[in-house]
């Protein structure tokens, strides 16, 4: 008996005249589709609407990003140069920072930040800012898609109040609906349209509308039940990664005091075929996904009346991570009879991920941030951020060094946050004294010289 369950069926729902006209307008692929918000989930969803055929709007308030789209230049390097450059070509696409633009769309869908406030509450802003903006230009007949990940009743709660402020209302004059965004910056075997999408609305009529406009641009569309059931599906995916890499990262320093390598155990685990995933440690959690998105559901769970342990628990194991780091370095030093004082610590690495440019959450800026307060000179290099930007809670004024054997030899301690495959490891092994390894990068080069963190 198979452990998948199948696609959970949305409820029989009649449509209407008016819901009709705008299924066929999307299955015609004659749609105007608006995007709100051109970043690493909007993007990637114009080229899957603009490749479908449709006509697509993609808004942005960041005037560099339409300056840039405009001149066919990448500001994403991962989606490559070809994405923009066949957007700029096209008489079906119109970048623009101008809501007015949106105005004849049959179909918008927001695609914005969902970050976290001083206090691990979700900050919302970002939703209300854009749904409000949409409110202003909603006419009779147009599907709102929300794709930001937030907590169950967002869609409902939160949105819907906002669009019908107006007069119009819900399943009869517009349609609204949540769609989790599933995006995997950096990955290359997998494009938008072959990930399947969830679809529920906030009524029947609007799941149906929704289903048809996410099937004329994606292989497989699954509807479920409600806007709050695929809000929680969202969830629930990113917490179970949470949970599991916080899992790998407590185990990580009780077996390296035991004297035994987390990696190897990772890999024996693995060969069972059945009954076992393999998630990895790591120096802290990044990207707007994992260090995020749980603790919008377990604000929304206390506000009704129940503690998420499990949840709560991960979130502080997988935070502790760059302090745990930073003490593998000072120990590292402390070998060499160095203190950390005074050190020279070169990062490579400093994206989220590997071999990607993006630096949203990434645990580099804690760690650097930890290191210089204890009076360690860092730098770093990484070949795809060649400057450290401002974040939320970091400014650091730090710019990427070349990387040769001058300066590998010249740093007291290599610090390996994330696993470029453009370095040249080799390299690393041969000239750096000391390397503190958290992503098993020298796992090739073992040596007296690398320390495990």
């Amino acid at each position: 008996m198979s452990d998948e369950s199948p696609p959970i069926p949305a409820s029989p729902t009649q449509s209407t005249p008016e819901a009709d006209r705008l299924i066929a307008r999307f299955a015609s692929r004659q749609a105007t589709v608006g995007v709100v918000g051109l970043g690493y989930v909007g993007l990637p969803l114009v080229r899957a609407m603009h490749d479908a055929g449709h006509r697509v709007i993609g808004f942005d308030i960041d005037e560099s990003k339409i300056h840039l789209l405009k001149q066919g230049q990448a500001y994403l390097k991962h989606l490559g140069d070809d994405l923009v450059s066949e957007l700029a070509s096209s008489d079906r696409f119109l970048p623009t920072s101008r809501p007015g633009d949106l105005a004849g769309c049959d179909a918008i869908v927001l695609c914005v930040p969902t970050p976290l406030g001083d206090h691990h509450e979700p900050d919302l802003s970002y939703v209300v800012r854009s749904t409000e903006m949409v409110a202003g230009i909603l006419q009779k007949g147009m599907l709102v898609s929300l794709e930001s990940t937030s907590y169950p009743g967002t869609a409902r709660e939160v949105c819907q109040p906002l669009l019908e402020a107006g007069g119009l209302r819900t399943g009869r004059d517009f349609y609204l609906v949540f769609s989790p965004e599933r995006e995997d910056p950096g990955r290359k075997d997998m494009e938008t349209r072959q990930i399947p999408r969830l679809v529920g609305g906030v009524d029947g009529v609007s799941t149906l509308v929704g289903v048809a406009f996410y099937a004329s641009a994606v292989d497989q569309v699954v509807a479920v039940e409600s806007a709050e059931v695929a809000e929680s599906a969202k969830l629930l995916e990113n917490i179970y990664r949470a949970v599991n890499i916080a899992l790998v990262n407590e185990l990580k320093p009780v077996l390296a005091d035991m004297g035994i390598d987390i990696w190897s155990v990772i890999r024996a685990a693995s060969t069972k075929p059945f009954g076992f995933q393999p998630f990895y440690p790591g120096p802290g959690l990044g990207g707007h996904c994992i260090p995020i998105d749980p603790y919008y559901l377990a604000w929304k769970a206390r506000e009704a009346g129940h503690v998420t342990r499990f949840i709560e628990l991960a979130g502080e194991i997988n935070s502790l991570m760059p302090r745990y780091v930073v003490d593998r370095v000072a120990g590292g030093l402390n070998q060499h009879a160095k203190p950390v004082k005074g050190s020279r610590v070169l990062v490579l690495g400093i994206a989220y991920k590997p071999d990607v440019d993006d630096i949203r959450e990434t645990p580099a800026a804690e760690i650097i941030t930890q290191l210089q307060a204890r009076g360690a000179i860092v730098t770093y290099h990484d070949p795809l951020v060649p400057r450290f930007p401002s974040m939320r809670s970091y400014t650091l004024d730090l710019a990427s060094i070349v990387l040769t054997p001058e300066t590998l030899a010249h740093a007291d301690c290599i610090l390996i946050v994330t696993n470029h495959g453009g370095v040249d490891y080799a390299m690393v092994s041969e000239h750096a004294s000391l390397i503190v390894d958290t992503r098993n990068a020298m796992a090739a080069y073992p040596g007296p010289n690398v320390v495990k963190a």
